[in-house]
């Protein structure tokens, strides 16, 4: 009678553990969401926009019949009092589930970002399935829903062409962020540190954008191109940098791993070429008789990457005075940076966060009143050592004087 009992006993343990497939979802029964566009309709309610994979039009995309293959993906929209509501009630228009699991990109319209992002974020961190690596964008002049619209020559699947620009773009040219959900997330949750997203803009019409003949032309009738960051203040935005500025910002961020620097020189405009090839910034606060200070100092190192004028390379007090020059040039970006954050109101760089490391104490008291009252007044004192490691094969150019 034993031997029995402790023979069925492990296997009574087996089904009361072992769920089964209670939770199975067949892949024929869910519809990929890759990315999710987010915006305002005029009754003020949220229009949630879904890109879906077509998976047999992304798999093969082979000429059938002798006519095109059809499109890799699918908008699907709908509209709702919350982000919620709306996801919910997209299944009155798509014959699957729903599965965020894949969801790279997240689009946020302009209104919206400007109407606050609290309840977005709250709604894509609770939710079980989708991940907070998520990359995060802002529709520049046109909608989420636009933006996703398009199609995309070199990727088939438009959300990954925004993804790989925002990587590439960051590391080679320094005026983009390749920001996800979770740092925005992260930088609302501090005190010290507001959150900047890359923008995006679509180059050419729209309309013409959505249809395949777009993919189908050398020269697109639509792009999408990012331009600029985001400036946000406590989940609002409240403003753009562009250019300089915006790579002002990187720098004083420690996120530029490439980048290309032009100076006059001997009278011309953007003469003389430098190619950043690696960079390191730090940023110190100290705090004396209760009133706080940023230091940033920035280190980097590159080549000559064009000469357009008569210059001497192989002279090492040519090189000297080119380093100061370029110095020059990137302390003016970070500081026309700071001084459109001060300008704004918003600790972009997280030099609250410094000063909290630097006196907690002292934090406590001025926590409340950071963005609007001690960092617009912050002293900020920037120093850059730039070095020219390489002049390349020539060092004197074929131009003549």
């Amino acid at each position: 009678m034993k031997r029995p009992l402790a023979v069925f006993l492990p296997f009574a343990v087996c089904v009361c553990l072992l769920s089964g497939c209670w939770s199975k979802k067949e892949l024929t029964d869910l519809a990929f969401v890759i990315a999710v566009g987010l915006d305002k309709t005029e009754d003020g309610k949220y229009l949630a926009s879904f890109q879906v994979v077509n998976p047999g039009n992304v798999a093969g995309a082979v000429q059938r019949g002798g006519g095109a293959a059809g499109v890799p993906v699918s908008i699907y929209t709908s509209t709702g009092d919350s982000l919620v509501e709306a996801s919910r009630k997209a299944s009155e228009k798509v014959s699957r589930l729903l599965y965020y699991a894949h969801t790279n990109l997240v689009v946020v319209g302009e209104e919206v970002a400007r109407e606050g992002m609290d309840g977005v974020f709250d709604a894509l961190e609770r939710n079980q399935q989708f991940r907070t690596t998520a990359r995060l964008v802002i529709a520049r002049g046109h909608s989420a829903k636009d933006t996703l619209s398009v199609l995309t020559p070199i990727d088939k699947i438009s959300a990954n062409q925004i993804i790989k620009t925002l990587e590439f773009s960051e590391l080679a040219w320094g005026q983009t962020m390749n920001a996800d959900a979770w740092w925005a997330i992260r930088s609302l949750a501090s005190p010290g540190r507001n959150p900047i997203v890359t923008g995006v803009v679509i180059e050419g019409n729209p309309k013409e954008g959505r249809r395949q003949q777009n993919v189908q032309s050398s020269v697109p009738d639509a792009r999408v191109t990012l331009k600029g960051l985001a400036l946000f203040k406590h989940a609002r935005l409240i403003g753009w940098a562009d250019g300089p500025t915006a790579r002002g910002i990187m720098w004083v961020l420690d996120r530029i791993h490439q980048t290309n620097l032009t100076i006059p020189w001997g009278g011309k405009r953007e003469a003389i070429g430098y190619r950043i090839v690696r960079a390191k910034t730090n940023v110190e606060a100290d705090v004396k008789n209760g009133r706080p200070s940023i230091s940033v100092h920035i280190e980097a190192e590159g080549d000559i990457s064009e000469a357009r004028v008569p210059i001497n390379l192989a002279d090492a007090g040519v090189l000297f005075r080119l380093e100061k020059q370029f110095e020059r040039d990137v302390k003016q970006e970070v500081a026309k940076a700071i001084e459109t954050a001060q300008r704004e109101r918003t600790d972009v760089f997280g030099f609250g966060e410094a000063v909290h490391r630097a006196d907690p104490r002292l934090w406590k008291k001025i926590e409340k009143e950071w963005h609007d009252r001690y960092f617009p007044e912050l002293d900020v004192t920037v120093t850059a050592d730039l070095y020219i490691r390489r002049t390349g094969l020539r060092n004197r150019p074929y131009i003549e004087e």
